[in-house]
């Protein structure tokens, strides 16, 4: 059978790479050379790639996220006029999904990637009000992990089917980052946006709990707390084992996770967890808060911690102990497209997705 799903995202690799946006750039790939799924995407035109069929980059102009999402909107609705599905992300697609929804009767689908509450200590009520409306109005919920699939069933009443996103691999170069940023002994890694979400000053703390002067934490990614984690740096008087490198280019990555001897993702919530993943295929032992991609992993594959400064100190230990990669099987995009074909499938022939990913809903 033949249709059309009309996707809305918001970037797409390498324009914009956090896993939101790696996941729909990999499924339009993967869907590109179907014949018998086509994929059109909407997108805001400075994040769209250029001569991609199917891809419709919208101008979004200046102002807040809600505005620019409105002009996505009118776009949106005007293509799913020929869509069999829609499919939108996040939160952001609660007023061009509705819209389409209701202008065009198309079955909407929404995947939750994470929720207001994994991203912010303190939830913006704007955002948490629209969770629950594209929770309420989409016909059918996805989620990335078991992990989100129990948050949006607390926190909204939602019952989600499961697609674990794929595993984005990296080959590391030869470039000895070590020797050039001076580090001697054991290297700890991390890189992410500085927020309230990566729970970075508890692993400040736990270097401080380490009480071992040779290692040194290398912490890649910048926000609006990178200020406040230095100063955290110094009040835990481990200032001098912690580098501070600022962005790191896409390209340079694969180098940083092969020369650490361990990744560190101390998160109060990560709905997956594309880092630790990346970590891993660079042949690099993870210590881990509880994350979605864990449920895609061997048991012994990450060194688990809880959310305090003792618990990571100790993994950071056991896994400095343990040395060397890990083994496990990994979960290829066209595995992810395989299970969205199955999904779509079921929607547009009205039988229940979730049992034809041989799950109960949730």
């Amino acid at each position: 059978m033949s249709y059309t799903v009309l996707m809305l995202g918001w970037g797409f690799p390498p324009n914009v790479t956090g896993g939101l946006d790696t996941a729909v750039g990999e499924l339009y790939e993967q869907f590109a050379p179907d014949e018998e799924v086509t994929i059109e995407l909407v997108l805001p035109a400075e994040y769209a790639p250029d001569d991609r069929p199917g891809v419709h980059g919208v101008e979004t102009g200046d102002g807040d996220i809600v505005t620019r999402i409105g002009r996505l909107s009118g776009a949106f609705v005007d293509h799913a006029a020929d869509a069999d599905l829609i499919h939108t992300n996040d939160w952001f697609g609660y007023n061009p999904g509705s819209r389409a929804q209701a202008e065009h009767d198309v079955p909407w689908v929404t995947t939750f990637h994470s929720l207001s509450s994994d991203r912010n200590a303190e939830p913006p009520d704007r955002e948490q009000r629209a969770e629950q409306r594209v929770v309420n109005r989409s016909d059918h919920l996805i989620a990335v992990s078991h992990y989100t699939a129990r948050k949006l069933r607390r926190e909204y009443g939602g019952d989600a089917a499961v697609i674990h996103n794929g595993f984005p691999s990296v080959e590391p170069g030869d470039r000895d980052l070590k020797t050039e940023l001076g580090i001697d002994g054991p290297m700890l890694f991390f890189v992410g946006r500085h927020t309230d979400q990566k729970g970075i000053e508890y692993l400040l703390y736990a270097l401080a709990e380490l009480r071992r002067e040779d290692v040194t934490l290398v912490i890649g990614g910048t926000g609006h707390l990178t200020a406040q984690l230095e100063k955290f740096a110094e009040l835990a008087g481990v200032a001098d084992q912690v580098e501070f490198v600022g962005f790191v280019p896409e390209p340079e990555l694969p180098d940083y996770y092969a020369a650490a001897d361990l990744f560190v993702s101390p998160s109060r919530s990560e709905p997956f967890g594309i880092t630790i993943v990346e970590a891993l295929s660079a042949g690099t032992r993870v210590v881990s808060t509880e994350c979605g991609a864990a449920e895609v992993l061997p048991d012994d594959c990450l060194v688990t911690v809880d959310r305090d400064a003792a618990s990571i100190a100790d993994g950071i230990g056991t896994g400095l102990a343990a040395g060397g990669p890990v083994e496990y099987e990994e979960r290829g995009w066209d595995a992810v497209a395989a299970d969205h074909r199955t999904f779509y499938e079921a929607v547009v022939t009205d039988e229940d997705p979730a049992a034809a990913l041989g799950q109960t809903s949730g």
